[in-house]
């Protein structure tokens, strides 16, 4: 019984010097590791407000990181003038057609002359059907005269912009901190005149940025729809005696602008009898 308890008893302590190794190890891991974590620099804070500030024009460090947030500002205007042998059955149809597009008129003008009538319409599409849009009008109304398509990438002017109001914003509140803590009257009035100037500046920025917004989010469509009128005789429904009368007068008053052309030329008029006389009197001496 002996023999069997003393090989037992060193298997156990063998097995209790080994769990300690293995947890005086671990320890050791644990350590190593807040060691390296301890000699890491913190990361900076997210946002670190500067005492002074150079200007509230200025950009900051990192630009980039704003511009990428900011998607392509893409302005699309167009023009078009189409020839149609109906203007109410264009009109008919272009209802139509800017129903199914979403769009709507800013603007419309109508004249008769005659010659021929004229529809000038300022449509406004969202920018994603103004493609569409135009494809519609080339092919179901009338006869296309002419048309032309821009775009104008605005990113870098929005981008400016934005950079620039953000850093005015900031501005803003830090003078307001200030105007708490001013003690004379002086300082007071200063504050708030640059108050007063950024709010203006911010007012026109975000202004401006609505713009831009409204431009990039809405195309613009400058539509002329056209008729020609074809005149004649037997088509007209001006009658003869009108026409006669007209005539008399026209006839008049062309006579009455032949003589008051003549009048108007009333002083070299004057030189004829001059040269007249002098010539008489180089006639007379020749013959002496």
């Amino acid at each position: 019984m002996r023999k069997l308890l003393i090989p037992l008893f060193c298997l156990l302590l063998i097995h209790c010097k080994k769990n300690e190794t293995q947890a005086v190890n671990a320890d050791m891991v644990d350590i190593i590791q807040e060691d390296k974590v301890a000699t890491v620099d913190p990361p900076p804070p997210s946002s670190v407000v500067a005492k002074e500030i150079p200007s509230p024009e200025s950009s900051p460090q990192n630009p980039s990181l704003q511009i990428n947030t900011i998607s392509k500002k893409i302005i699309k205007n167009g023009d078009m003038r189409i020839q149609v042998g109906d203007i109410k059955k264009a009109q008919q149809q272009i209802s139509s057609i800017l129903k199914k597009n979403k769009a709507y008129i800013q603007k419309e003008d109508f004249q008769n002359t005659d010659v021929d009538e004229n529809l000038d319409i300022v449509i406004r599409v969202p920018h994603q059907n103004f493609d569409t849009l135009i494809n519609s009008f080339s092919n179901g109304v009338g006869s296309v005269l002419s048309k032309n398509i821009s775009s104008n990438d605005v990113t870098e002017e929005y981008t400016d912009i934005s950079i620039k109001l953000g850093n005015k914003k900031i501005y803003l509140e830090k003078y307001r901190d200030m105007l708490k803590s001013a003690k004379t009257t002086k300082d007071m009035l200063e504050i708030q005149e640059n108050i007063r100037a950024l709010e203006d500046e911010i007012d026109v920025a975000e202004g401006r940025l609505r713009f831009i917004d409204d431009r990039v989010n809405y195309s613009t469509l400058n539509l002329n729809i056209y008729k020609e009128k074809i005149r004649s005789s037997a088509t007209s429904k001006i009658g003869f005696g009108s026409r006669f009368g007209d005539s008399v007068t026209e006839g008049w008053n062309s006579f009455v602008e032949f003589l008051l052309g003549i009048i108007s030329f009333w002083p070299f008029l004057l030189l004829v009898p001059i040269v007249i006389i002098f010539r008489k009197k180089w006639r007379n001496r020749k013959k002496k």
